[in-house]
Formats: structure tokens, sequence, C-alpha cells
């Protein structure tokens, strides 16, 4: 399984890379907050959960590690989504079904993330 989030890391670090281009060529800064969610949570926080998930292996592989991976990965690109949409015209309810209901999917992903580690993550 850790394998997968790095994978999916190195996409989010591709996605914020070229989110920091386009602010940089059209001179808009007021999108620095999502470039810096997409960097921080969709590229480290993710490649940095592939790396414990490849070291400890049962953790990764488990119900909880399982449901922590989609709900993360389907929470985040809502919550992007609906963090680009704040600068954007689009009607409120769009923004705000996105910001929450991707915010939401990813917060409950990061306590199945503890709970998995404190049940599954044991020294060697």
């Amino acid at each position: 399984m850790g394998a997968k989030w790095v994978k999916i890391a190195a996409v989010y670090f591709i996605l914020g890379i070229s989110y920091g281009l386009f602010m940089h060529y059209t001179i808009q800064l007021q999108w620095g907050a999502t470039h810096a969610h997409i960097n921080v949570v969709g590229w480290l926080s993710t490649g940095l959960i592939g790396v414990i998930y490849s070291v400890y292996r049962d953790a990764g592989n488990s119900k909880l590690g399982k449901w922590h991976f989609w709900l993360h990965n389907i929470g985040l690109p809502f919550l992007f989504l609906g963090m680009m949409f704040i600068h954007i015209d689009v009607p409120r309810y769009m923004m705000e079904i996105c910001v929450s209901g991707g915010g939401i999917a990813f917060a409950l992903s990061v306590v199945f993330f503890i709970l998995n580690v404190f049940q599954n993550v044991k020294s060697t």
C-alpha cells in the first residue's frame, strides 16, 4: 500500500509545482493557500504516509489503512477544488459542498491514520 501513496504524492508534487508556476506567470498570488495545501498536504503528508506504510506494512494493509487511503484520496481533491472555487465565480453551495465534504472526509482519514498507527505500528 505504501507504493500507492508515494505515487499519488508524486502526482500532487507535479500539481503543486504547476500551480505555483501558474501563480507566478499570471501574478495571481491570491491562490497561495491552495498552492501551499497541495504541496504540504498533497505532496509531503501523502508521501510521508507512503513511507510509513512501506516500513510498517501491517498498518498499510489493515482495514483502517484501506479506509484511510480511500477517504484521503477522495476527500483531498474535493477539498482542493473547493479551495480553488473560493476565488472563482461559482455558486457558493458548490464551494461549500467541496470544502465541507472534502474536508470532513480528509479529517476522518486523519483520525483513521492515527488509530491505525497506534494499533498497527510496532517496534521491530
